[in-house]
């Protein structure tokens, strides 16, 4: 029988005294790789794609109009089953749904990557979503459980803060070399090889918990409600990348979507077992943490999709330098993340921290609205990619950490799910806001003008600023709305007695 002592959890802001032989805490650091692994997995699937879509249409033969579909069934997958998956994640275990959800998401590469038509490439998304859905929540939720100490929590949720945010970027430098070199299949063969490695290690590495005396219920209205409603907003605001906004097919579904999620809510006050219960939202600080996640997601795709645009179209980069050319906005979100959240978040709190960064990353956006056709990487595009990245790195990073901070070890999954949902709706959504803002410029700009290559060149740029306009306008909303809501100074230390968490 385990020693009820020495698996209770280690009390925050305390020494941590655990006997030598203890597994769990003597090889937390490499649980901390496993979770950042399938964390890093998750993220960049969303964007190592794109690049490769190219060269799967000339393999597959699907239209252009087809193409985005390889993009939204992951993404309608993925943020429709969030809620769902980690409430599950809850009741059976996080350890049992993490290892679930890397098997699932291997398999669905593997069927990916061998896709003979594009209807299978397209089920193999769906599949792939589905399994982050199940594996996002339940990597985070590990980390909460696993890392309650407050210095080593704030390392820890530094380096996956910092993972969250730059993995986009990663994603489109592992694209573009697996691409160039290799094929297209190989953007989704990877994932197997990811899946293999993190599998061994959570099975070596994470060890089964103890059971609590009450393990939560399904809510399956709410979990039918909310799963509805998620699709709906995301597959509205998905189609509206194709489709004008006045389409039923468009404002239809988001009407839709919106009924939905405002009837989950009026359900969860309810409900005897509710799927989201609202004392997890309803914390101030949890709460702002929550929709500081969603804006970066909103705004932050202002940098990568039209910025890689602008470096492959107009400045000719190849698929491989466009990748090369983010990685400085990852270096800085990943200094950034480390220091907010292991050294200014204890003194300061998220309040100051959301807010500077936000402002930060919009003063980068409004630097990018400067190229013109003759800018260059040192003078035009440096600098502004280091500043977004010290502003994300500034925000996701401790709004993740504070955002499943104090919460009740029965309430670990869902809370990690909401951060994701939050992260990949907003990301939704501002893919598709700023594409539909983006093409409404083009348009408006070539009115009038020749169809020259000159002018339509300008008028892709003029677009491409436009974009950053109002990716920098989303964040300094942002740092207004996180002002209003998180808490000044910093933030109450976690509850010292929470139970352990559920069996995995």
């Amino acid at each position: 029988m385990t020693d009820a002592r020495k698996d209770a959890p280690p009390v925050p802001g305390k020494p941590l005294t655990v006997p030598e032989h203890d597994a769990h805490h003597s090889r937390h650091w490499l649980i901390l790789g496993v979770i950042g692994l399938a964390q890093l997995m998750i993220v960049l699937d969303v964007s190592i794609v794109n690049i490769a879509l190219p060269d799967a249409q000339k393999d597959l033969g699907f239209s252009n109009g087809d193409r985005q579909w390889v993009v939204t069934a992951y993404s309608l997958a993925f943020g429709s089953l969030l809620l769902l998956s980690g409430r599950i994640s809850d009741l059976v275990g996080q350890r049992r749904t993490f290892l679930a959800g890397l098997a699932v998401f291997a398999a669905a590469s593997l069927l990916g990557g061998l896709s003979p038509t594009f209807e299978i490439l397209i089920l193999a998304r769906a599949l792939q979503g589905a399994a982050g859905a199940i594996l996002a929540p339940a990597a985070l939720s590990l980390l909460t459980t696993t890392f309650t100490e407050a210095k080593e929590r704030a390392t820890a949720f530094a380096v996956f803060g910092g993972i969250a945010g730059s993995g986009a970027a990663i994603g489109l430098l592992l694209g573009g070399v697996l691409t160039e070199y290799l094929s297209w299949r190989w953007t989704l063969f990877v994932n197997v090889a990811i899946s293999v490695i993190a599998v061994t290690g959570a099975l070596a590495l994470i060890p089964r918990q103890r059971a609590t005396r009450e393990r939560p219920k399904l809510d399956l209205p709410g979990a039918a409600l909310i799963s509805a409603g998620l699709f709906c907003v995301v597959y509205g605001f998905s189609n509206a990348e194709s489709h004008p906004w006045s389409a039923p097919s468009t404002w239809g579904f988001l009407v839709v979507g919106v009924a939905l999620i405002a009837g989950f809510v009026a359900w969860q006050a309810r409900a005897p077992h509710p799927l989201l219960p609202l004392r997890v939202l309803l914390d101030r600080n949890r709460g702002g943490s929550f929709i500081a996640v969603f804006i970066v997601g909103v705004g932050m795709f202002g940098v990568f999709l039209f910025l890689t645009y602008y470096l492959q179209e107009i400045l000719h980069y190849s698929p491989v330098k466009t990748g090369l050319a983010f990685l400085p906005l990852v270096a800085a979100l990943m200094c950034t993340s480390t220091a907010s959240n292991i050294k200014l978040l204890p003194k300061f709190g998220p309040r100051i921290l959301a807010v500077s960064g936000m402002l930060i990353a919009c003063g980068g956006l409004v630097w990018l609205t400067r190229i013109d056709l003759h800018s260059t990487y040192g003078a035009n595009i440096l600098g502004p990619l280091l500043l977004v990245g010290f502003g994300i790195g500034g925000v996701m990073a401790p709004s993740m950490n504070t955002a499943t901070a104090g919460v009740q070890p029965g309430d670990a999954g869902v809370a990690s799910a909401t951060v994701q949902t939050m992260q990949q709706v907003g990301g939704s959504i501002g893919t598709a806001l700023l594409n539909s803002l983006a093409a409404s410029a083009l348009a408006s700009y070539l009115v009038g003008r020749a169809p020259t290559p000159v002018n339509e060149a300008n008028a892709a740029i003029h677009s491409y600023v436009t974009a950053f306009i109002w990716a920098a306008s989303i964040f300094a909303a942002g740092a207004v709305i996180c002002g209003l809501l998180l808490r000044p100074g910093p933030p109450a230390p976690a509850n010292p007695n929470a139970a352990p968490a559920a069996p995995a």
